[in-house]
């Protein structure tokens, strides 16, 4: 059986690449089949930014914290399972959930909050990557951040291998990170007695409670919660009530292993620096540098910070994997835009990299570790803009049939949600009022008087909005258009035409232009091409949602055509646009290719893919190329 890709899915390019429903397959395959993404979105909770609260936690107030960081990643499995749940049951990712439910001008402020919130994330990857390599290297703190540049390279050379071989190389750095931190642990040799006591409540002051506070505000980060809700669908699973059921279970104890590994490796961080620093005096250890230069001098081995570098890079290189797709899933969702995955990549390590390097070259290497808190702060207002829809989608019994989550579960997650969201206004609220008392700066006060009343109105429009608004018009999340009218077509002539689809207003353009070269007896090729990223890694060897309503619009214009007298057929084709074009009218054997043409030159040509002329020069037919208005 052949499976098909559909441009209109979440991560296309790997949607439903995983099948878990073949019976030829043993039973535990099977169910292994379903392990995967939680292990991507769990890199996100054990990323540098949270190194620095885990290693401030540690030093201070020794294992006292512990709690908290079990406490937050309670909070956290319970939202990546509503993030799971949403993209199983509805097939959607939050940004296109977004898409459908808000207004088009909140939709578009949603989107660049998140993306702003990924390269705030990316930032925090290169830093630690460029530290974890300046620490192991000995190279200057700028030359290590351009080097993180290359890592780009790396995950193009994922994609292309597929979803499993991602999820596998993402593991391994999770298994390098924590047998480092393992090794660490047992050379530091903490009392189990005193860890113990870690997991009792209780805050030793204002200052315990303010890096509390920014352990759990480190911890859920947004772009996971869109991340997980598109990583889901990468699995096929049966659509009755059995299999997705099933497929919830095992997300869920997906999620749960997950997460508990991204646990330890928080726990054994803490955990190392209150052995190594705390019981030994070195109560002020804050930054990553300095971490690493304590332990070697206080635990007597070079291994140590040896493999406290190593972790480091891994963490980097990990998170900065599942952040880029993260960007895929964000534009793609929200602005149903796809362009080339490298230039998607660059463009963030780039808007992640230009700030590092301006600091750097400005301040010098001291100040790096402010800009890894800045980093988390950014993240920290964005996180309600991500839970708050995502509970109202997950609790939506009109769209989540019998799945929609329970009033308990409902109770639990807004609670957490306040507490998250309160705790993220208090940590940037007390950074703002520091930031009053201490600048002359009436502009920038200004600014942030009047971000902070925009950001309080966009919160309470996410949280009011889907309750007012019972009911809209729904917006497609679809790169195609609905609104394509192709029934008032021309007369016909030629003996076989191929006409490439493209599903926007033009299709009406495209498809009469197509009739006015037939005649009455010319049979028709309907060809569209899935250019997403799942389909660049798997070809043809998909079968999913977005693919079938893909093939269902074809359908659509073949049968517009047949009420009109014509033979016509659907033809989709995957990957390379221009080969797969040129394949399909060779083998259709058409003898005349009907193409549209918008003008794109330069940068748009780049970014949208392939000319007419690549096109022109592989087919052996005329190519009647229809100019497309852009207005």
């Amino acid at each position: 059986m052949n499976h098909k890709h559909n441009i209109d899915a979440s991560l296309s390019e790997v949607h439903q690449s995983v099948d878990t429903t073949s019976s030829s397959k043993p039973v535990w395959k099977r169910i292994l089949s379903f392990f995967g993404p939680a292990y991507l979105v769990s890199v996100g909770y054990m990323d540098p930014g949270n190194w620095a609260t885990d290693l401030a936690g540690g030093s201070q107030f020794g294992y006292s914290l512990i709690w908290v960081l079990l406490m937050s990643n309670l909070m956290a499995l319970l939202l990546q399972s509503l993030s799971a749940r949403l993209g199983i049951v509805r097939g959607r990712d939050l940004a296109q959930a977004n898409r459908e439910t808000y207004p088009k001008t909140i939709n578009f402020l949603l989107y660049i909050l998140a993306e702003v919130a990924i390269a705030a994330c990316d930032l925090a990857e290169v830093l630690g990557m460029a530290i974890g390599i300046q620490l192991l290297t000995g190279l200057p703190l700028l030359w290590a951040v351009l080097i993180t540049v290359f890592d780009t390279f790396i995950f193009l050379l994922l994609q292309r291998m597929g979803m499993r071989v991602m999820e596998a190389f993402i593991i391994c750095l999770v298994g390098i990170i924590g047998i480092s931190f393992l090794i660490e642990i047992l050379l530091a040799k903490p009392d189990a007695g005193q860890i113990a006591t870690g997991f009792v409540p209780y805050l030793q002051g204002p200052k315990a409670l303010y890096i509390a506070i920014g352990i759990i505000g480190a911890t859920v980060m947004p772009h996971n919660l869109y991340l997980h809700s598109a990583l889901v669908q990468t699995r096929k699973i049966r659509r009755d009530e059995q299999g997705i059921k099933q497929a919830l279970k095992f997300n869920f104890i997906d999620s749960a292993i997950a997460l508990n590994l991204a646990f330890f490796v928080n726990a054994a961080i803490l955990i190392l620096a209150a052995a190594v620093f705390f019981h030994k005096g070195h109560t002020d250890v804050a930054e990553i540098k300095e971490a690493h230069r304590l332990l070697d001098s206080v635990l007597g081995t070079r291994l140590a910070p040896v493999l406290f570098a190593v972790a480091l890079i891994a963490a980097g290189q990990s998170s900065t994997v599942t952040g880029t797709l993260a960007g895929q899933i964000v534009m793609e969702g929200y602005l149903r835009l796809r362009i080339n995955p490298w230039i998607r990549r660059l463009m963030t390590r780039l808007i992640a990299i230009i700030p590092a390097v301006i600091v750097i070259l400005i301040n010098g290497e001291n100040n790096i570790d402010s800009l890894l808190v800045l980093s988390q702060v950014i993240l920290s207002l964005q996180l309600g803009f991500a839970i708050i829809p995502l509970i109202h989608f997950v609790s939506d019994k009109s769209k989540m049939g019998i799945f929609s989550i329970k009033p308990i579960v409902q109770f639990m997650a807004w609670l957490v949600t306040g507490v998250l969201v309160y705790l993220n206004i208090r940590m940037v609220t007390g950074e703002a009022i520091n930031y009053f008392k201490t600048s002359e700066n009436v502009y920038w006060k200004i600014v942030i008087v009047i971000g902070g009343l925009l950001f309080i109105g966009l919160l309470l429009v996410a949280i009011f909005y889907p309750l007012v608004k019972k009911r809209r018009k729904p917006v497609s999340v679809q790169v195609h258009r609905e609104d394509v009218q192709v029934s008032r077509l021309e007369p016909p002539a030629y003996g076989r035409i191929a006409v490439a689809i493209e599903f926007s207003r033009h299709d009406h353009t495209l498809l009469s232009s197509a009739i006015g070269q037939a005649s009455q007896h010319t049979s028709f090729v309907l060809i569209h091409v899935v250019e997403s990223v799942p389909a660049k890694i798997l070809g043809a060897d998909s079968d999913d949602f977005e693919t079938r309503k893909d093939f269902e619009k074809l359908e659509v214009y073949a049968q517009i055509l047949k009420d009109k007298g014509y033979s016509a057929e659907s033809r989709l084709g995957f990957k390379n646009r221009v080969k797969e074009i040129a394949r399909i009218v060779k083998e259709s054997k058409a003898d005349l290719l009907v193409i549209g043409a918008h003008g794109h030159s330069g940068v748009k040509d780049l970014l949208y893919g392939t000319t007419i002329d690549a096109v022109r020069h592989l087919v052996e037919v005329p190519v009647f190329i229809v100019r497309l208005s852009e207005t």
